[in-house]
């Protein structure tokens, strides 16, 4: 049997054929439209879920039932000694929290990481997770690794449209209508598992430069000398995100740029057409 095999959740941007390739056990995010679940990578695609956007459906996200994180804790363990969990962070989901609790009942055997991540740098997590095992690393070493991994890692997201942002009451439905009016596009920081307002500009061209600096400070503050990876991302449009991954491998010349499509359950939240990046360190 493995030493421990690695799970994580959907928000990490890792489709099921590439987890089983790598050996990852995959737990399945839900969402609701219009009062329907659906589950990430399920039948409804992810095309099809902009398009329910785009014609006004209310879209909301949710968390794994605790039955379902129960089946797949059992069946990874079947072919580890232990699991390693690595679910988006407990200050953006509540899924953690339910997965840590649920972890109690085996024995030691379950090991939830609360990483502080999500989505782009939540994959990082999860490879550097992977490296831990191929090195030989037992469970318990590769969690503290990762524990003291955490928050070498930045991640910003621009908002094309504020109008999921409303419905969600992170802002207000006047602040919203003015900041149509005016063009604000705000961009959002997620560091060490929290999601802050880092700064509204005008247009998206405006909100692309702040990324792009402020992920340039971060890695000159943070970062120098240590070997790191750098992702693009996009809800919605393909072709609107290779555009941004183009972009953001000019400014970064010389470093390989990733590009990810924003999860649904992110997209759910910022709508279509936002922009993301993400710097962290690797192993």
């Amino acid at each position: 049997m493995k030493k421990f095999v690695v799970m994580t959740d959907t928000n990490c941007g890792i489709s099921p054929k590439e987890a089983e390739q790598k050996g990852i056990i995959l737990v399945l995010m839900p969402f609701l439209v219009d009062d329907k679940e659906y589950f990430e990578f399920g039948e409804l695609s992810y095309e099809q879920f902009f398009k329910k956007m785009a014609q006004g459906a209310d879209v909301k996200t949710s968390q794994p039932s605790p039955a379902d994180v129960i089946s797949a804790f059992e069946n990874a363990l079947k072919t580890a000694e232990k699991v390693i969990y690595i679910p988006m962070s407990s200050a953006l989901s509540s899924s953690c929290d339910t997965a840590q609790v649920l972890a109690e009942d085996f024995d030691g055997r379950v090991l939830v990481v609360d990483n502080k991540r999500i989505s782009l740098n939540l994959r990082d997590a999860v490879e550097d997770a992977l490296k831990c095992l191929d090195e030989g690393m037992d469970a318990e070493s590769t969690v503290e690794y990762l524990n003291s991994t955490a928050e070498l890692t930045d991640i910003y997201v621009a908002v094309n449209t504020l109008e999921y942002l409303k419905k969600s009451g992170r802002i207000t439905p006047s602040g919203a209508a003015i900041g149509s009016l005016l063009g604000i596009k705000p961009v959002l920081r997620i560091h060490g598992g929290k999601l802050d307002a880092y700064k509204k500009v005008r247009g998206m061209a405006a909100a692309m430069t702040a990324m792009l600096e402020a992920v340039d400070t971060y890695k000159a503050e943070n970062l120098c000398g240590e070997k790191i990876v750098i992702r693009a991302a996009y809800s919605g449009r393909e072709e609107f995100g290779k555009q941004w991954q183009k972009t953001v491998g000019e400014y970064f010349g010389g470093i390989e740029i990733g590009l990810d499509p924003l999860p649904i359950s992110i997209s759910c939240h910022v709508g279509p057409d936002a922009l993301g990046i993400s710097i962290s360190k690797i192993k």
